[in-house]
């Protein structure tokens, strides 16, 4: 009896696995076959929780996947780093201190915090960091600092952006440089009405502005340029007019730009700085001899929120800082070269250590901005399947949103790309895991994909 009514359950199981298979495959070849998607290419798998295959199609095939491509990035993070991997951020003073006046320089150095002055954490906003770092110069006895204000920005190299990044992405908030210090996510918003400035979210420093907006439409399609260390910024698109519009960018030099707030700290809390605001990189500009942070005399050690947190907004809110972030940190922490290549050069061995196929994985970058970032919808399943099995995937689980058709995963958005990668628990109890991208649709493909994820519901 007991053997009868295994094998039942068995064909039961298998039944139902072939009747959403069937499905699948309707409502997928149904998109491929409608009009405007001639040209089109999609990657789709589908299995259980446990690894078992339900439905592909073309899901070995390589596409540019947008931001589903950080799953990989998250993942290799947790496990290599620790969930409780935080960054440092420190102060310190070369010289002595004698009759309050530091005779020397004052130093701040960090090793590519993503997060300081982020306002998305309770306790790590800017002014948390200027009270923290006042209070430390004034208690270690500082009123007066007469040599200059170092941000040592040389933990990393010199690229901040990732080779393949569209010109026309990098002066938006998304697509905000690596620096060996970054500040406030490296992001700044401007007030705009119809084609008028009204104001900044902060003052930036030494930027100057080609203003080509239109006013026009009902919508923000504007773009903001701006290149590392470049002090001249062009905005242009269209900006409805009549009503403020807030449009966010990325900050061309953030080291000098906290050079210039703590700058201005200092002088507000009576500290006088008798030398000048300047950054390594700055120096090494003018062809000067770099000066790095002193390992003693640290009156401040700042430590970031730990990367479980990091994670959570890296993949609720797909900050692309972080993900270069961590491939930055990857390189340099296992292979001693911080360099993007380097970075993307380990998280493509970790996942091929994992059993993932290397041809289904050609990664350009850790956040998916590049259109050069090619993998299969079934090396997304393998990494989802890979994450459940560890004692870091609540961390990781956690980071992925709800979307509007109600299933958890992660979305990846850019041009003529669509993606969805995630988990799903069906009303009747079975666990899905799945990935599905698009390529080249003629539409925004979000409303099409999902159509074909709702027959898992």
């Amino acid at each position: 009896m007991k053997k009868t009514l295994a094998v039942l359950t068995l064909s039961v199981q298998i039944f139902s696995a072939q009747n959403i298979a069937q499905k699948l495959d309707k409502v997928t070849k149904d998109l491929m076959d409608s009009s405007g998607t001639v040209s089109s290419s999609l990657s789709f798998y589908v299995s259980d929780e446990n690894g078992n295959f339900i439905y592909e199609y073309q899901g070995n095939k390589g596409l540019s996947t947008a931001s589903t491509q950080k799953i990989f990035t998250a993942g290799a993070a947790l496990e290599t780093l620790g969930k409780s991997y935080t960054y440092t951020t420190t102060s310190s003073y070369s010289g002595n201190i004698s009759g309050g006046t530091l005779n020397g320089n004052l130093f701040i150095s960090s090793n590519g915090d993503p997060t300081l002055g982020s306002w998305r954490y309770d306790a790590y906003k800017p002014e948390n960091f200027k009270k923290k770092l006042i209070e430390a110069i004034k208690k270690s006895g500082i009123t007066k600092i007469s040599g200059d204000l170092i941000i040592d920005d040389s933990y990393f190299d010199h690229q901040t952006i990732p080779g393949g990044w569209p010109w026309d992405d990098l002066g938006n908030y998304y697509g905000a440089g690596v620096w060996g210090i970054n500040w406030r996510e490296n992001q700044f918003d401007i007030n705009i009405n119809g084609t008028d400035f009204k104001s900044f979210s902060y003052p930036l420093e030494g930027v100057k502005w080609l203003n080509d907006l239109k006013a026009s439409g009902s919508s923000d399609q504007s773009l903001i340029f701006t290149a590392p260390h470049s002090n001249v910024a062009l905005i242009n698109g269209m900006l409805p007019g009549g009503k403020t519009v807030t449009v966010s960018g990325s900050t061309p030099n953030p080291p000098l730009q906290l050079a210039s707030e703590v700058k201005l700290w200092l002088k507000e809390s009576g500290i006088e700085l008798s030398g000048k605001a300047v950054t390594n990189s700055q120096l090494e500009i003018e062809g000067k001899q770099i000066l790095e942070a002193p390992k003693t005399n640290v009156i401040l050690t700042y430590q970031s929120p730990t990367l479980d947190k990091i994670v959570y907004w890296f993949l609720r809110k797909s900050v692309n800082l972080y993900g270069e972030t961590l491939i930055k940190t990857l390189g340099k922490e296992k292979k001693g070269n911080p360099s993007f290549k380097s970075g993307v050069a380990y998280l493509r061995e970790f996942w091929k250590s994992k059993g993932i196929n290397p041809n289904m994985i050609n990664f350009a970058d850790g956040s998916g901005l590049s259109p050069q970032n090619y993998v299969a919808a079934k090396a997304e399943v393998q990494a989802l399947l890979y994450a459940k099995k560890q004692s870091w995937f609540e961390s990781y689980y956690d980071g992925f949103p709800v979307q509007d058709n109600g299933m958890k995963m992660k979305s990846g958005t850019m041009r003529d790309t669509k993606s969805f990668a995630g988990y799903h628990t069906a009303k009747d109890g079975k666990k899905y895991v799945f990935s599905i991208i698009i390529n080249n649709y003629q539409g925004s493909g979000s409303a099409e994909l999902q159509k074909i994820l709702n027959v898992l519901k």
